[in-house]
């Protein structure tokens, strides 16, 4: 098999279900009406768990590129993709790129607001007012707008690199990079372990007369 089709593990079990669970429970919520409030509730209040826990995640995960600290971009990194991606001339990743890093940055934060506004509606200090009812579902537009860009960004790249994101994200694998000859860690203590020295190149040497 040629490198080009050596496939890699990048998206772990726990942010593969969490994706999956997290659009199932914005679309349900998107599309309940009031006859069936406590639905709409219910997926609400389990988007904010799931937000929760993928924060959490974010900076305990054993998987490399579930870590923020893998993806989350600084300015001036955002800048130069942005400016290749204009060109036509930007990298593959194997994680989030910069800008689907945020993208992704924006959905957590954009679903922690829709569902704390969505809570804070239902509360007799809150009810009825203007503000939180115009943030609710002004957000929500705003957060429809995104995952549109985010689909179709995925589409882009899935035939601009050949690799079918949106399968990638349900398998949890994809091609492995030119570069790379093998997968990243999935441990911490395996990443660990690498910069440790040996037993052997530890012990001392004994010495003969």
């Amino acid at each position: 098999m040629s490198d080009e089709r050596k496939t890699v593990k990048v998206w772990d079990r726990f942010v593969r279900v969490f994706h999956w669970t997290l659009v199932a429970s914005f679309a349900t919520a998107y599309f309940s009406t009031e006859h069936i409030g406590l639905l709409h509730k219910g997926t609400g209040y389990l988007a904010l768990g799931l937000i929760g826990a993928r924060v959490v995640w974010g900076f305990v995960a054993p998987s490399r590129h579930a870590r923020f600290a893998d993806f989350v971009p600084t300015p001036a990194r955002l800048l130069r993709y942005l400016a290749l991606l204009l060109r036509g001339r930007e990298p593959r990743h194997l994680g989030h790129n910069p800008a689907g890093a945020v993208m992704i940055l924006y959905l957590l934060s954009a679903t922690l607001v829709i569902g704390v506004t969505g809570f804070l509606m239902t509360t007799d200090a809150f009810w009825g007012n203007e503000l939180v009812e115009t943030l609710h579902t002004g957000t929500v537009d705003l957060t429809l707008i995104a995952i549109a860009v985010h689909v179709g960004a995925n589409a882009y790249e899935s035939l601009k690199h050949r690799e079918n994101m949106f399968k990638a994200m349900v398998t949890g694998r994809k091609r492995a990079l030119h570069d790379e000859a093998a997968a990243p860690s999935d441990s911490l203590l395996d990443e660990w372990s690498d910069t440790l020295p040996s037993r052997s190149a530890s012990l001392p040497r004994a010495h003969h007369p």
